[in-house]
């Protein structure tokens, strides 16, 4: 994982801290913690509240929803305030490793000067945009303006973390960094006032941004972020209230809310103890066949994401547990991390994965109408790999048996049993229509939080909160990078590239045939899953292409599953795949040793997601059959 997130790292910063980080930076942060922490509660609160008024005392909250999407505003900018402190926003690290160390060094700072340039920006931009909307309200009656001033502080908190990553590198590449910055800055202006007419067009000028940026390792959140801004400042008509306001509209949202939810729920398993009993039952059931342990992998992925809509907190779940299980039996631990990462790429569509609500949200689809068109489609791939695992692997030795924590049998039918209570909230809440999946993910997590507090008495109060704690950051990266990316699809929008794009694909397909159309959008979301992380290529790039796929006769969730399924391949494709680092960080292996068996897994779930493209019953059956 490239450290760009963390510039500090990359620069080859003092490991230890120093007293501005002891008296004001480590304090800020605690104090940032707990704020993401304590917002995602109360919307955890406010939720189920509304909730239990609406359809137990039949009187709803008409104020529940206005206060949960500002809550998650707040939320979402506090929560990656925390990540880029820690260092956990992704970028690309295979262009860098290929310069030079200290050409490296370098581009490290420049990369750490531009987001503190962006972070400033968004605190700006956001303080502006509330004081603009000053005495406006929502439409329950609250002020307007407690979305943006929330959001503007926590994008002064993700500043002063960005000039202290910038102030831990060296003197020298902080210098020659800023200054290769100034310089691009100032050829430019000296470009527009020397020869205007001949400046590219702000577009071209953003496409450039982005392109440089991202094989310059930035995070990826930053990076769009970053490109938004750079058509805005050199296009000199929109005001940088904009630009904020089209961040917070990317995640004002209710359906979104289900994304911080569900990923409580997944870390709430972990630290209550779900997991490894989860894990455990499912070695006992079937981990003495043959291939036992990869089996057993593919099978607790499958169980995982039907439960937290975090693809990467279910990697770091079972891997954490697993991949040691398959050093100690001494399997080849980088065909261990390729299994895992493939097993993510088929849980990609298993509800409730968060790329599923994201896609929902930005093309105006079903997401209960997702969810079971990706079941069969998910299935038919973990049956792939499960069948590759028996095929290739080896029966269950002494040696494997005993690598994998044993679990009184009494503890494992009580983690069972917990496990299918939550199958049952989340699979029998969206096909009863009785919720919403924000609502569902809520009562989920609640629940969560009394089976590891009460049935299991594992969760303690520390614990919880720092649960708490975790998943907010975690949501806040996810939803930053969705927040950024609706600033970019809201450039494109100005810039009538969606519509262009439309005319363009339906030429191609009236004179070639549908089937063209979906390769071509295979091909687009592999390579866009590749550079940007995922929700980002499908914020872009669904609303452009869904209407098409529409006028083309194509069923809409049927194109919907397969847009995601082709993203989770990118996302997971070696050597770019941001999904792909994090799996090999989690099961600490490097990413070379990892590609050779990568390449025949995805070749695999290649070859079923053409299958899935070109059979659209598939997908279409069970939800037409459920009445989607």
């Amino acid at each position: 994982m490239n450290p760009a997130g963390h510039p500090a790292a990359a620069g080859g910063a003092a490991a230890r801290p120093d007293m501005l980080s002891r008296l004001f930076v480590r304090p800020l942060l605690h104090a940032v913690d707990a704020i993401a922490a304590l917002l995602l509660l109360a919307d955890l609160v406010v939720v189920c509240q509304s909730v239990l008024y609406r359809y137990v005392l039949n009187a709803p909250i008409e104020w529940a929803d206005d206060v949960a999407r500002g809550l998650m505003v707040a939320l979402s900018f506090f929560g990656a305030a925390g990540a880029l402190a820690r260092g956990e926003n992704v970028g690309i690290a295979f262009f860098v490793q290929l310069l030079p160390d200290r050409a490296r060094r370098i581009v490290d700072a420049a990369g750490s000067v531009l987001v503190a340039i962006t972070a400033i920006t968004v605190a700006i931009d956001a303080l502006q945009l509330g004081q603009a909307t000053t005495g406006q309200t929502t439409g329950s009656g609250l002020p307007l303006e407690w979305s943006f001033y929330p959001m503007g502080a926590a994008g002064l908190c993700m500043a002063v973390f960005a000039l202290d990553h910038v102030r831990r590198l060296r003197a020298a590449d902080i210098l020659a960094g800023a200054c290769a910055v100034a310089v691009v800055g100032l050829v430019f202006y000296a470009w527009l006032a020397l020869a205007p007419d001949g400046v590219p067009p702000p577009g071209i000028l953003m496409l450039v941004a982005f392109v440089f940026c991202m094989a310059g390792g930035m995070s990826i959140g930053f990076v769009l972020a970053l490109s938004a801004l750079v058509y805005v400042w050199i296009e000199g008509s929109l005001p940088g209230v904009i630009f904020a306001q089209q961040m917070a509209r990317g995640i004002d949202n209710f359906v979104l809310l289900a994304i911080p939810f569900f990923i409580l729920v997944g870390y709430l398993m972990e630290a209550n103890g779900m997991s490894v009993r989860l894990i455990a039952l499912l070695e006992r059931l079937v981990g003495r066949m043959r291939g036992g342990l990869n089996v057993v992998m593919v099978l607790s992925m499958v169980v995982f994401s039907g439960i937290s809509g975090s693809k990467m907190a279910d990697v770091a779940a079972v891997g954490s547990v697993l991949i040691p299980a398959a050093r100690r039996s001494r399997q080849n631990p980088g065909n261990a991390v390729a299994l895992l990462a493939s097993s993510a790429v088929m849980a990609e569509t298993i509800p409730p994965c968060i790329n599923l609500i994201i896609l929902g949200f930005v093309a105006n689809l079903s997401i209960g109408g997702l969810f079971m068109a990706g079941l069969v489609p998910a299935g038919l791939m973990a049956l792939a790999l499960i069948a590759t695992a028996i095929v290739f692997g080896t029966r269950t030795s002494a040696a494997e048996w005993a690598a994998v924590p044993k679990v009184p049998l009494r503890r494992l039918w009580s983690g069972g049993a917990a496990t299918l209570g939550l199958l049952v909230i989340i699979f029998g809440g969206f096909r009863s229509g009785f919720a919403t999946a924000t609502e569902i993910s809520a009562f989920a997590a609640f629940y969560a939080l009394v089976i590891g507090g009460v049935a299991f008495r594992e969760l303690t109060p520390r614990a919880a909160a720092r649960t708490f704690v975790m998943a907010a950051t975690r949501s806040g990266l996810v939803l930053f990078i969705v927040a950024a990316a609706q600033s970019v699809a809201f450039v494109l929008t100005l810039q009538q590239i969606p519509h262009a794009l439309g005319e363009m694909m339906i030429a191609v397909s009236n004179s070639s045939g549908s089937w063209l159309f979906m390769l071509l959008s295979i091909l687009i979301l592999i390579v866009m899953g590749s550079v940007l992380e995922g929700a980002a290529a499908l914020i872009i790039f669904a609303p452009l292409l869904v209407p098409v796929a529409a006028q083309l006769g194509i069923g809409a969730l049927h194109y919907g599953v397969v847009l995601v399924i082709a993203m989770g391949i990118g996302l997971f494709a070696p050597p770019l795949g941001l999904g792909l680092y994090g799996a090999c960080l989690i099961g600490g292996v490097p990413i070379e040793a990892t590609i050779r068996p990568m390449m025949k897994y995805l070749g695999l779930l290649l070859l079923c997601l053409l299958v899935i493209a070109f059979v659209p019953p598939i997908t279409e059956w069970l939800p037409h059959a459920l009445g989607y």
